[in-house]
């Protein structure tokens, strides 16, 4: 796993973050080292997927990046018929994602979409993954995409929304020591942490816990349960 020190010397000017193919040679590095508890996430996103899983369906990882929850579900799902599409904008991220995955002998059927999820076809899905990407998406179209996700799943049918959440005041001051502690551990320098956050503030928008449920509940998820949190990062388990 290469290395992230993409921000480890100082740079003339902050540009906005981008998956691009630099960003995609370290994002396994670079993701593990930023979300506390990223690999127990990962784990247990394939889990639950197995769990909701119906056979003859398709399960959809929407902003699948280099892969790893694709692959989690791709190793742990058995559902007949079952067919996993990985869905990234980033042809870079997504060329990472094939090259994790394409020597892998299994039975589910497993497809690569290089394509806007806003634009994709969703039907007949039983599970659908967003790992830290509505984040990423502008504002103003986060409920249609969680609407028409919605609209694609068979009763029973599951959404795992994972995202980086904004918190009241007091709580985001604490949050946000803990988490700058916990990227210092990892090995990051101030100087990579300030540059990050710079390259993020602009494309990175985060919701409140409360929105992202408000979200979901008016688009008619009966169920919706945050069933993983570390610090400020969520993942909720939407059930139709």
């Amino acid at each position: 796993m290469k290395k992230d020190n993409i921000y480890a010397t100082q740079l003339p000017k902050v540009g906005d973050f981008k998956f691009d193919r630099k960003v995609a040679n370290v994002f396994p590095d670079m993701i593990q080292r930023s979300i506390p508890g990223y690999n127990t996430l990962i784990s247990n996103i394939g889990v639950i997927a197995n769990l909701y899983a119906k056979e003859d369906s398709n399960i959809y990882d929407l902003g699948c990046s280099t892969g790893a929850v694709t692959q989690s579900i791709y190793h742990r799902t058995r559902k007949p018929g079952c067919v996993i599409h990985a869905v990234d904008n980033s042809i870079a991220m997504l060329d990472k994602a094939k090259s994790y995955l394409s020597n892998e002998a299994h039975p589910t059927s497993l497809e690569f979409h290089h394509n806007d999820i806003c634009e994709l076809p969703l039907e007949n899905a039983s599970v659908v993954v967003m790992n830290f990407t509505l984040q990423f998406i502008a504002l103003e179209k986060r409920s249609y995409i969680i609407n028409k996700i919605y609209d694609s799943l068979l009763p029973g049918g599951i959404l795992i929304l994972s995202e980086k959440a904004q918190l009241d005041s007091k709580e985001h001051d604490l949050i946000d020591k803990l988490h700058l502690e916990f990227k210092r551990d990892q090995g990051y320098s101030e100087l990579e942490i300030s540059q990050k956050r710079t390259s993020l503030e602009n494309v990175m928008i985060l919701d409140h816990v409360s929105t992202h449920t408000e979200r979901l509940k008016n688009a008619g998820f009966e169920t919706v349960h945050p069933w993983f949190n570390c610090f400020n990062f969520f993942s909720f388990l939407a059930i139709k």
